[in-house]
């Protein structure tokens, strides 16, 4: 045993191979157990395991109804029905399983679906074409050989209709004379085919003459029911004759003649003549009114005829009543198989009037016997004729032999195309993105080839890029961290100040600043930043301030300690001490300072908003200085504010800036409120969040902690953004009096 092992993308694959000097194990795959435990042979839905399910019940039930047959139970006789329902069912359900196994199998390949696609747009509509054309050659066929002989038939009862008003005519004018005998004699020595009919005239319904042909019965028809002129086949006594009726006046007298022939062997032996095998069925059709129609068995068809609608039971026929001719022997391969086809032929009720059961006359005969009778008329034109046809039909094998050339062609070149873009994905899957397709035309396959030769040498700069875009990414997540680091995780609250503060960044890192500095057990300094742009270089800009308040708010420079002119309201001027371990520190000196320092090492264009100020919890006093930033505001318990605007512009924007700062008294239960424009900016459909809208809800939660009004806030504030993106960072600062 050899194992050799390849790792690729944290995954590791592992090639057994087992060599012997004599043969090679089995691969696994190939036992159908193991195949079964890997789902290949086992059903994999809902379809396959209900046939596998009826399958099973089909069988079972199966092999009980052939023991009960065995053993001669009666209930076994009740299993047959559900024995073939279900193996129907199953047989339906099998093939749309095979179907979807095809659909899967054959067509994964776009050179099968095109086969496929022009099986069905091309060769499965010359088929049905060809099936039809030969469908309705058969139909033409059939329809013209029953159309010959019922012609045929038709044409004996002309013929007995015009002999019949002629002798008629006759004996009306002898019977005027009183010579009717002669006529009859005259009848009976013109021989055939007046030998084999039967010739009767009534006048004014009695029977005056019967003229019976050889051996048969002597006993004249009934006097028919009509009043005029009568021609048809009729059924009288099981048997059929055609029978003409001409109802004519003779003085005041009428008379009625009536000529009936024998529908029999001789006469269906002359309607086969020159055509082919003839068989009359006289029996085994019957005939009923459509509201009169009983259940039979057999094939119901619907007939229409002029007294009504009937209903045509087809049973079993049996055999033919007379058969005449013969089926002429085949003259060529389309001659092959002979042209049998059946037609029924209204037939009467002699006694009634009303329609009987139809007959059926069956013919069989050969292509080329109708083609004979059917191009007879055409004379020396029907060579011609062929000649056209034949011609018609090699055009049209020839242009179905260059759209199968041209479709082929053409199904080449497109998976030939498709083929080359499959393999070129493959080197693309394994890195190799130098891999090009040749392009050997100039139509749309050649722009898709080039396109995605041009996509693959965009791929490796876009994958740089991506590669950047996630170096980028990775810096923005520790950016992240640091700066998360630099906001105030553990506020250390004063006995008579409670501070609480929040900040959301639009992105992934914040450009506002807000710090909570614990000089002493008696002093807070609070302050609140903005600065401007995003991203990056306004996080580097707040780190940079963040570390500049602390250190100058720490450290002993002389700058801090130069007097400040204080505002209206803040009493005289103060003398500044060093740091915050003497004299306490100038807010205005100190945002002085920074300017300078932001000024010198930020661009021209860089600038930030600052709030710094300091608490003193002994005289409950706020000292501070504000550069530019949105006022803070102190809200009192009976709902009066007061804004922080004392102060100066922006910090770095400027290099020599001079600030005034300035106090304020923050009273037991007053709230200090500073923020940044990402709460007040925000716009939606009805305008800005606004001021006057954060000040309400502070307002209204006046009494809640601090916390608690932080999350209402920014949930109002989230609420008013809605699903549109957070355009600014959001910060939040609050300070309480005790």
């Amino acid at each position: 045993m050899f194992p050799a092992v390849a790792t690729g993308r944290g995954k590791t694959l592992v090639f057994s191979y087992i060599y012997n000097s004599k043969s090679v194990m089995r691969s696994p795959d190939s036992n159908p157990r193991f195949q079964w435990a890997r789902g290949r042979l086992r059903p994999t839905g809902k379809i396959a395991w209900i046939t596998c399910y009826l399958l099973a019940l089909d069988c079972f039930l199966f092999v009980l109804q052939k023991i009960s047959g065995f053993f001669q139970l009666s209930w076994g006789q009740g299993l047959e029905g559900w024995v073939s329902f279900l193996s129907f069912v199953v047989i339906v359900l099998l093939a749309i399983l095979a179907f979807r196994w095809l659909k899967t199998k054959l067509l994964w390949r776009l050179r099968n679906r095109l086969i496929v696609t022009y099986v069905f747009i091309g060769v499965i509509p010359v088929l049905m074409l060809v099936a039809l054309a030969l469908g309705s050659l058969y139909l033409f066929a059939g329809q013209f050989a029953t159309f010959i002989v019922t012609t045929g038939l038709d044409a004996e009862l002309k013929s007995l209709e015009a002999a019949n008003s002629l002798f008629a005519h006759q004996l009306g004018v002898e019977l005027d004379h009183g010579l009717y005998h002669q006529a009859v004699v005259e009848v009976m020595r013109s021989g055939q085919p007046w030998a084999d009919r039967q010739i009767c005239a009534w006048l004014d319904k009695r029977l005056i003459l019967n003229s019976v042909p050889a051996g048969e019965n002597s006993l004249p028809p009934p006097l028919p029911g009509f009043e005029s002129s009568f021609r048809n086949l009729v059924r009288d006594h099981d048997k059929l004759y055609l029978r003409v009726v001409e109802v004519l006046p003779v003085g005041d007298k009428q008379l009625a003649v009536l000529s009936s022939q024998p529908f029999d062997q001789r006469m269906l032996q002359d309607l086969a003549n020159n055509l082919g095998a003839v068989s009359l069925y006289a029996t085994g059709l019957t005939l009923q009114r459509k509201e009169q129609a009983q259940s039979k068995e057999g094939i119901k068809v619907s007939v229409s005829r002029p007294e009504g609608e009937y209903v045509l039971h087809m049973s079993k026929l049996g055999p033919p009543t007379f058969s005449a001719g013969t089926v002429p022997p085949a003259t060529g391969a389309i001659d092959h198989w002979p042209v049998p086809f059946p037609t029924t032929i209204a037939v009467v009720d002699w006694n009634t009037g009303a329609a009987s059961a139809p007959a059926l006359i069956n013919v069989q005969t050969r292509f080329s016997k109708l083609y004979e009778r059917l191009f007879a008329a055409l004379g020396d034109l029907a060579p011609g004729v062929e000649v056209i046809l034949l011609a018609v039909a090699i055009l049209f094998a020839l242009i179905e032999f260059v759209a199968l050339v041209i479709g082929t062609q053409l199904t080449r070149t497109v998976t030939g195309a498709i083929a080359q873009l499959y393999e070129a994905t493959k080197y693309i899957n394994r890195g190799n993105f130098s891999h090009r397709i040749p392009v050997k035309s100039h139509d749309q396959i050649a722009t898709l080839a080039n396109s995605f030769n041009s996509m693959t040498a965009s791929l490796e700069t876009l994958m740089q890029e991506q590669k950047e875009k996630q170096r980028l990414e990775n810096e923005l997540a520790i950016a992240h961290e640091v700066q998360s680091q630099l906001f105030p995780k553990e506020i250390s609250q004063l006995a008579k100040l409670e501070v609480h503060g929040f900040c959301r960044p639009a992105r992934t890192v914040s450009g506002d600043y807000y710090d909570f500095l614990k000089l002493d057990s008696e002093r807070l300094v609070l302050a609140v930043g903005d600065i401007s742009g995003k991203g990056i270089s306004a996080a580097l800009m707040m780190a940079t301030i963040h570390s500049a308040v602390r250190a100058y708010g720490l450290e002993d420079i002389p700058a801090l300690r130069e007097p400040v002119g204080v505002a209206a309201g803040s009493g005289s001027a103060r003398a500044l001490g060093s740091g915050f371990s003497g004299p306490e520190v100038s807010p205005a000196a100190l945002l002085g300072l920074l300017n300078r320092q932001i000024f010198a090492s930020t661009p021209a264009e860089k600038y930030a908003t600052l709030f710094f100020g300091i608490y003193h919890t002994t005289d409950r006093k706020l000292t501070y200085s504000n550069a530019g930033h949105l006022p803070p505001i102190i809200l009192s318990a009976d709902g009066g504010i007061r804004r922080l605007d004392c102060g100066g512009t922006v910090v770095g924007l400027f290099e020599s800036v001079s600030y005034q700062e300035s106090s304020a008294l923050l009273r037991p239960g007053e709230i200090f409120l500073a923020y940044s424009d990402g709460i007040t900016e925000p716009e939606n459909d009805f305008g800005e969040f606004g001021e006057t809208r954060l000040v309400d809800l502070v307002r209204e939660n006046l009494a809640l902690p601090l916390p608690r009004i932080s999350e209402i806030v920014t949930a109002a504030v989230g609420n008013w953004i809605g699903a549109n993106e957070q355009p600014d960072d959001v910060t939040l600062v609050l300070a309480r009096a005790r």
